[in-house]
């Protein structure tokens, strides 16, 4: 299982490299492509559910998306109810590379489940999913019993 992990590691990798390659929003790095993905999703969301959604810790999203802010890719507004906390919405910078970050995400996935038969490629999501769900599960446990 843990070669599996590492297979998994470094096609995310590779996908960052060719999606780099492909969008031209220089300013932008590859872990900001799942940020631009996820705020014009629901644009809105707090910066919490951009973590929840992304698997990852609070510093880390408030560090990306002090970046994103920073280059004018997005703007964090207070939430009414809790001043401490932000909702995001992207700009008309984001909104401009947005299409490039679907094209090259798309193309990616095509090029390389190439050539892999359909039934092969849903049985592989359909197993993805459940890992997913039980990963989640498991993070979710963790935090209660701290």
């Amino acid at each position: 299982m843990a070669k599996f992990m590492k297979m998994l590691n470094n096609i995310s990798r590779s996908q960052a490299i060719y999606r780099s390659n492909k969008i031209t929003a220089k300013d932008m790095q590859s872990s900001h492509y799942a940020f631009a993905l996820a705020i014009c999703r629901v644009p809105g969301r707090s910066q919490e559910e951009i973590a929840q959604e992304l698997c990852v810790n609070k510093s880390t999203v408030a560090r990306n998306l002090n970046y994103l802010e920073e280059k004018r890719y997005i703007l964090r507004k207070p939430l009414p109810n809790d001043k401490r906390q932000f909702s995001v919405y992207p700009t008309d910078k984001m909104l401009k590379v947005l299409p490039e970050i679907r094209n090259a995400s798309r193309e990616w996935i095509e090029l390389l489940s190439e050539g892999i038969p359909q039934n092969e490629l849903d049985i592989f999501n359909s197993v993805l999913n459940r890992m997913q769900e039980r990963a989640r599960e498991i993070i979710e446990k963790q935090e209660e019993n701290k």
